[in-house]
């Protein structure tokens, strides 16, 4: 292949060359090896179970009823196929960059980019996300305290001091347009009435009023800070937070089960498959974190053996908490009642438990701060690979002498989630992050394929099990045929109408087009199962993602695509003039 090519690849010996080299430097430009794999499984614990547990299981229940269980089954298949072709590339690569790093030697320079790229976008998001909901769960917490001795009841702080500025301002405008036609301020709506007491109580610097979410801001300085200052500090925190929300959600087992009313279970699926898979992005995004420890294998003792492990691990202790967790609301409530921002907090209110909702408030705190810390851990690493190979700036390679922390990267990815995070509401950001998790997932699957039958590639110590799809995929390809056409929903796809019906098709048409592709090729290629059926899992998820959506993430990449082409292209450590 020419060094000149768009698809230039590093090989696995260039790679882990040049991270011997980083270790041996004078400059200490290595990173500390302090992870086992009992702390692996901790982040992976750490990443997933989020705002998934606390937020959207109860919508995903909501429209699937009991049977949202096989949901949770379904998704953690689909996640396990991708982990078994992470924990592959892994044990090949042991190096920080993840799935930049494994589409670098499987697919080339120009696809490296585009992942790396949006794996910067799914990072940041998620984090402004979570740091928002954060701030959101805080603020409800505070006001649960109550402590007569000390007379307090509730700490309250101002609304414009809990609420960005973007939420604030529509708010206000809308309050009063409503209150201009008639309305009193008492009938609106609470959301709408602290949008309009924040704008008018905030302090103004001009015309400017300073409505900034401040817990939002405070969670995100002390996780940089903590990511900043050491592998060691952020594994012991981590796995305090873990012990503490696991030990919440036992008790919320323990507790709930004795409030289940069987009834509530039947109907199990109200609405067939189809109201199951309502819910797909919904659980999917609940299973969103686990691909970030594998940025710290250059930080763990044995890489190539307990990364793979500590992500099987952490997919199937999550899987089992999630189905538990999805039963007991289901049965201590009907399940059409879910359809609740914070849902376990819900169904023991419905119990007269208030004791377990201030526990539960508690939990969803640590818990939302434990996903950041993986979240912020794992951004600055993928920056840190990509600064490595020369395709963005060399400072950001940079490592601390003594905390030994990609530390000028940490500091920036502090700033970028900081700030969007004190202005911004983004009502769009569960998808637009799972697209960039889904994304990566089906690049690190598809290079599985592509390198299976290479000789020439070295091999780590871990390999994903080997079953010829050539088998399989053909007869799940007539049989989901045979099933989409029964319910009717396969002609559906394929009746070409203008305007946005046909635009929400498109996803799902190119998911068809490409499993018949698939599985065609499968036959004589004898492609291996387990990574084509993570493949195709995670773009049947992709094509659940409104178009809309889509679009937000072409203009991402576009952005990206300008910044290889003008700066990247030019400065990576492969172009030959660079030699």
């Amino acid at each position: 292949m020419s060094e000149n090519s768009l698809f230039r690849k590093k090989t696995v010996a260039a790679i882990m060359a040049q991270v011997q080299a980083n270790e041996a430097s004078a400059e200490g430009q290595s990173l500390h090896k302090h992870l086992k794999m009992r702390d692996l499984i901790a982040f992976g614990i750490a990443a997933i179970i989020g705002a998934g547990i606390f937020s959207t299981i109860g919508q995903a229940s909501a429209q699937g009823g009991p049977a949202v269980i096989f949901l949770f089954l379904f998704t953690a298949l689909a996640s396990g196929f991708a982990a078994f072709a992470y924990a592959e590339f892994a044990s090949m690569v042991p190096v920080a960059g993840s799935a930049y790093t494994y589409s670098y030697v499987a697919f080339g320079e120009l696809i490296a980019w585009i992942i790396g790229w949006a794996l910067i976008m799914e990072y940041a998001i998620g984090n402004i996300t979570v740091a928002i909901s954060w701030s959101d769960y805080l603020t409800t917490m505070l006001e649960q305290i109550h402590i007569e001795a000390l007379n307090i009841n509730g700490i309250h702080l101002p609304a414009w001091m809990q609420m960005d500025y973007l939420s604030a301002s529509k708010g206000y405008h809308e309050a009063q347009h409503l209150m201009a036609k008639g309305s009193e301020l008492a009938t609106l709506s609470p959301t709408l009435q602290d949008a309009f007491q924040a704008w008018l109580s905030a302090p103004r610097i001009g015309s400017f009023h300073l409505v900034l979410d401040i817990p939002a801001l405070f969670i995100i300085v002390l996780i940089t800070w903590l990511v900043y200052r050491g592998i060691k500090e952020s594994r012991n925190a981590s796995n305090a937070m873990v012990i503490i929300k696991l030990a919440v959600i036992l008790l919320v087992i323990a507790v709930g089960v004795f409030y289940i009313d069987m009834n509530n279970w039947t109907p199990f699926a109200p609405e067939g498959i189809s109201g199951v898979l309502k819910g797909v992005s919904a659980v999917f995004f609940a299973y969103i974190g686990f691909d970030a420890i594998s940025t710290t294998a250059e930080e763990c003792e044995n890489p190539q053996r307990d990364l793979p492990r500590g992500m099987m691990w952490a997919i199937i202790i999550c899987t089992i908490l999630y189905i538990i967790i999805a039963l007991i609301l289901t049965g201590i409530v009907p399940y059409d009642q879910l359809a609740v921002g914070e849902p376990l907090a819900f169904v023991f209110k419905q119990i007269n438990l208030p004791k377990m909702t201030f526990i539960i408030s508690i939990s969803a705190v640590v818990a939302m701060a434990s996903v950041l810390l993986v979240f912020q851990m794992g951004q600055p690493r993928i920056w840190l690979s990509m600064s490595r190979d020369g395709l963005l700036p060399k400072r950001f390679s940079k490592i601390h002498p003594k905390y030994k922390t990609p530390s000028f990267a940490t500091i920036v990815v502090g700033f970028v989630v900081a700030i969007p995070a004190l202005f911004m509401n983004l009502t769009m950001v569960t998808d637009l992050c799972s697209i960039g998790t889904l994304f990566a997932f089906v690049l690190v699957c598809g290079g599985v394929l592509v390198l299976q039958n290479k000789p020439d590639v070295e091999r780590g110590s871990f390999r994903t099990p080997y079953m010829n799809a050539g088998f399989v995929l053909p007869v799940l390809f007539i049989g989901a045929l045979i099933y989409f056409s029964s319910t009717g929903d396969l002609l559906h796809y394929f009746q070409i109408k203008s305007g946005s019906d046909f635009g929400q098709k498109i996803p799902s048409l190119i998911f068809w087009i490409f499993t018949l592709f698939l599985t065609v090729i499968s036959i004589p290629k004898k492609l291996s199962l387990i990574p084509s059926l993570g493949l195709l899992s995670c773009l049947y998820m992709m094509s659940e993602i409104p178009l809309q959506n889509w679009i937000y993430f072409g203009i991402w990449l576009l952005i990206g695509l300008v910044i290889y082409f003008t700066y990247s292209r030019k400065h990576s450590k492969l172009n030959p003039s660079n030699y």
